[in-house]
């Protein structure tokens, strides 16, 4: 029988161990670390992963010493009474043949705390604190507890450790002429400012024995003005190398960076042409990393010799069992991750724990359980939605009969929208995998099936599920009925053509993703090399931090984004991906504004008030993209002929589009009913 995926479930042999296959579960902290009895739902969060066939994990980022702690009660390892806990989480990932390295990550000045230090003072963009700049004395400590931490993961049983040297934390930060401004031996030469991460891996090395695997994370690209040379990383990766590092993984850019690197924009496997230079020039390991979210591309870069193995986090977080799917030929059963960053990312920064969109499980391993029902139910489900395809799939695998009703001819509801908008083509993946699970657990699904109560009580449900989503909030103001007026189903559902000029009443999601459809003629998400020239990467890197001038865009359209709040356009997106967005539609052109008051639409166009300014959009079309309403019709005349009746999804919630919310409301109410 031939293997489905040669490469990537190959073993690969690192001298003192053997890795099972070149899947690593790259760094992604919870916020579990920092909860009450964390660390034993982090044992289990890492035990799903390694049970489903991960060749090496990597944990979240723990802290050397109080210093370099991400917020003021961050995790850290810098006592032996830490190790106890840690050890909970090594043994259960042992339990399943499965390999666990502790990352070592110092903040620097990206802590988030007053504490914070740095190579020089100098304060990030993306924190209010501003660093000390760290005294010789405290550069040689934060060395020694470099080598402690390792010291005491070893003694944890972790099979190795990550040294954190990229995404602009201290480690990179001495590196890079951009917040190294010192002048003794620490700054100013390549050498001097290498010195800082050499010493930290030799001390490492000399602390663990030869028998025990440490990783370096190599900033291969910073994506920051004033960040390494191409021959700087090249040098980097030869003297770490020749320090003692096992494996080199692939850091790509800054956290303040203004390059994308992780959103579902970003094309697939968008940066391993660089891991697959670095590898050329040494001969330890190289792991690539970044939108790598499918068996079949990291067993392309892998077949292409251009990394040893291939890191994902997010994927992980999406489906436990990724790497059991793949080995099985059942690809088209895995959860994909479609990198919206809403339930991880975004929550990390909020400092709330981190999950799933798609799965929301994710961390919740312990606590989202899906028991056999005691009492099989017959339950009907009206909409076929995320939270309504979440609810049932979760319901029936319990045990439960499961009938998924749905007015439209597909499965999807708002997704179906969703997965047109240029950037957002993962959304394809999500409704592959609810199509094939829906099949697997036994769901019976009735399409082109538009329910009444009369109709739903003559089926005799125990339990009637309310998934039915939203209607577009209607707006009130003279010249709303115009010719000119369309809704955003109109162009995303119906595909109306819309004129030159175009304005959209309403900048939240819905607004953005109308914005980006009516001004992408074809999307670079599905071309890498013509999103590196929009994004201004310079895969020449003839400039630090291989950053070049961004390619001018255009669009045939002139367009207008408008809300009435006076905040920021766009405030409300993401924490992680909401600038992106608005930096994409800028570079179109796309005219923001904020505190407009809509008078009316005539022949002329849109005309608006803004500071008490009259003035008119001379648009020839408006599209109402202003919110929702529950649409929730249903629910009184089912609940008066006594049926038991659920709301979930935007049925019960429609402040906005919120697949995170319904997907986990769907799965908390299978798993209580």
């Amino acid at each position: 029988m031939t293997t489905p995926y040669p490469h990537l479930l190959e073993p690969l042999d690192l001298g003192f161990t053997t890795l099972k296959n070149r899947v690593l579960m790259g760094s992604m902290h919870t916020g579990l670390e920092e909860e009450k009895h964390g660390f034993d739902k982090l044992a289990a969060f890492y035990e799903a992963r390694a049970k489903g066939g991960v060749g090496l994990i990597v944990t979240g980022g723990i802290s050397p010493n109080f210093r370099g702690r991400v917020q003021p009660f961050g995790s850290e390892l810098s006592r032996p009474w830490h190790v106890a806990k840690h050890r909970k989480i090594t043994d259960a990932v042992h339990k399943h043949d499965g390999k666990i390295c502790l990352q070592i990550l110092h903040t620097g000045r990206y802590a988030y705390h007053p504490f914070a230090v740095a190579p020089s003072k100098l304060k990030a963009p993306i924190s209010p604190f501003t660093p000390k700049a760290m005294s010789e004395r405290q550069i040689l400590t934060t060395i020694k507890h470099f080598a402690r931490c390792a010291k005491l993961a070893q003694k944890a049983g972790y099979d190795g450790v990550e040294v954190m040297g990229s995404e602009g934390y201290l480690i990179n930060q001495f590196l890079c002429p951009r917040t190294n401004k010192r002048t003794d031996r620490w700054g100013g030469s390549f050498d001097n400012r290498a010195r800082f991460a050499l010493e930290i891996m030799k001390a490492v090395r000399a602390a663990v024995g030869k028998d025990f695997i440490i990783i370096y994370r190599l900033s291969m690209l910073d994506l920051v003005p004033e960040g390494h040379e191409y021959e700087e990383v090249i040098r980097l990766a030869k003297q770490i190398e020749a320090a003692g590092a096992t494996l080199i993984n692939s850091g790509i850019g800054w956290h303040e960076a203004r390059v994308p690197t992780i959103v579902t924009s970003v094309p697939r496997g968008a940066f391993s042409w660089i891991t697959a230079r670095v590898r050329e020039q040494v001969s330890i390991p190289v792991v690539a990393v970044n939108r790598i979210n499918t068996p079949e591309i990291g067993e392309e870069i892998l077949a292409k010799n251009e990394a040893d193995m291939v890191s994902m986090a997010r994927p992980l977080l999406a489906d436990a069992d990724f790497v059991a799917k793949a080995a099985a030929g059942k690809a088209d059963r895995i959860n994909t991750c479609i990198a919206c960053n809403q339930a991880c990312l975004d929550h990390v920064f909020e400092n709330k724990r981190a999950s799933c969109l798609v799965n929301p499980q994710a961390c919740y391993e312990t606590e989202l359980v899906m028991q056999p029902a005691q009492a099989a139910k017959r339950i009907g489900v009206v909409g076929a939605g995320p939270a309504g395809l979440a609810f049932a799939c979760y319901a029936a695998e319990r045990g439960h009969e499961v009938h998924l009703y749905d007015a439209s001819d597909r499965i999807g509801g708002q997704f179906n929208y969703a997965k047109q908008i240029p950037g957002k083509e993962e959304f394809h993946e999500t409704l592959r995998y609810f199509d094939k699970r829906l099949a697997d657990t036994g769901v019976q699904v009735h399409l082109n099936s538009r329910q009444t109560a009369t109709s739903l009580a003559t089926e005799a449900f125990d339990e009637v599920v309310l998934a039915t989503g939203v209607v577009p909030r209607q707006v009130d103001f003279a010249g709303a009925d115009h010719p000119k007026v369309v809704g955003y189903l109109d162009v995303l559902r119906d595909h109306k053509e819309l004129g030159p000029k175009v304005a959209l009443i309403g900048a939240g999601g819905i607004g953005f993703d109308v914005a980006e459809y009516i001004t992408t003629e074809h999307s670079p998400t599905l071309d890498a090399e013509e999103w590196n020239e929009i994004w201004g990467i310079d895969k020449a890197y003839e400039s630090r931090g291989a950053l070049t001038q961004p390619k001018a865009e255009s669009t045939s359209r002139e367009v207008w984004l408008l809300q009435r709040k006076t905040s920021k356009v766009g405030k409300g997106l993401g924490k992680t991906s909401g600038w992106v967005h608005r930096a994409t539609l800028k570079k179109k052109g796309v005219q923001m504004l904020a505190g407009v008051t809509y008078k009316k639409v005539d022949d002329q166009g849109l005309w608006i008030e803004v500071d008490g300014n009259e003035q008119l959009l001379a648009v020839d079309n408006v599209v109402i993209c202003a919110g929702q309403l529950p649409l929730r019709e249903l629910q009184d005349e089912l609940q008066q002929a006594g049926q038991s009746v659920h709301l979930i999804g935007g049925a019960d919630v429609a402040a906005e589009l919120d697949a995170k919310r319904a997907i986990r409301q769907g799965a908390e109410l299978a798993a209580a009913l």
